[in-house]
């Protein structure tokens, strides 16, 4: 994946707050087993803590200004993109909004945006306060993706996808296509409490992979309001393999299996490998959101 290297970063599209003091409260969600189990459960699901029930019901804490704040000093251009992993991800939110701002307007529809907040260790959000154990998620009261870059560590060494730039990307889009999923009004129907393979929390994460696939085929094509060109200027075979690898490892049934030894459909939440990368593949192929109905 590479990015046109004179594209001008939208720093304003990511809150980074890694290094901030959380003041007061105690977290959400511990270390060890428990840490796991809420990973394994907010897990690129798309929801904010509370509505996971992982929310400890203390008055939601304030981030201090953080001192870093490095997005903003080191991320100016798509040559910084192309060379630090902080950069990529601001390149990869900025391509992600682009797309769907202009395709909410081909639709004859406005498109809100969301911001990205980087953090570590743990964050208050609108939907509660959460640890880095929670993983990616969406918190749709305050429209914004929390992402801990450690996450991508853990999802090369814990759940053994290859990684690469593009598998970054994919859980970036996967959350923004929560937000599309926000907007256009489908978002709730998984907070019906319902598990299961062919329960709506299953759907609703389908169909974000799907928007996440409808992104990456659209994204070479997109051009950057700033410029007038695409800001991400290519993407390879291997790139949608890495993203497709990690749909896989994310999948229902490859974490019971690591977790319990056994797979147990009637509690997923998310689908399984297979399910994921066909939704995945299914919006890359077409480029089509219409084509992403997963409720069928």
């Amino acid at each position: 994946m590479q990015f046109d290297d004179n594209a001008n970063l939208d720093t304003s599209e990511v809150q980074d707050v890694r290094g901030s003091r959380i003041p007061g409260g105690r977290a959400t969600v511990g270390g060890g087993i428990v840490g796991l189990i809420a990973l394994v459960l907010g897990l690129l699901f798309g929801v904010g803590p509370e509505q996971l029930g992982l929310s400890d019901g203390s008055p939601e804490p304030a981030s201090t200004a953080s001192s870093a704040a490095q997005v903003q000093q080191s991320c100016r251009t798509g040559r910084d993109a192309n060379t630090r992993e902080d950069c990529r991800l601001v390149a990869v939110v900025n391509s992600t909004q682009d797309f769907w701002r202009q395709e909410f307007t081909r639709r004859g529809g406005q498109y809100g945006p969301a911001q990205t907040v980087f953090f570590t260790g743990r964050v208050g959000t609108a939907c509660g306060a959460a640890t880095s154990a929670v993983g990616p998620f969406y918190c749709p009261a305050d429209r914004k993706v929390y992402l801990d870059l450690g996450f991508f560590n853990e999802l090369r060494s814990n759940f053994g996808a290859s990684g690469g730039p593009f598998a970054q990307a994919y859980v970036v889009a996967h959350e923004y296509g929560h937000h599309i999923q926000n907007l256009t009004g489908t978002l709730q129907r998984a907070q019906d409490g319902r598990q299961g393979a062919d329960s709506n929390a299953v759907r609703v994460e389908l169909q974000a992979d799907c928007y996440a696939g409808v992104w990456a085929h659209n994204a070479t094509r997109t051009p950057d309001e700033s410029t007038g060109r695409p800001l991400i200027t290519s993407l390879t075979d291997q790139d949608i393999r890495d993203g497709l690898d990690a749909a896989a490892a994310v999948g229902d049934d490859r974490i019971q299996e690591k977790l319990q030894g056994r797979v147990t459909p009637e509690a997923w939440t998310h689908g399984s490998a297979e399910q994921r990368q066909q939704w995945f593949y299914q919006g890359y192929r077409t480029g089509d959101m219409a084509r992403c109905n997963t409720f069928r």
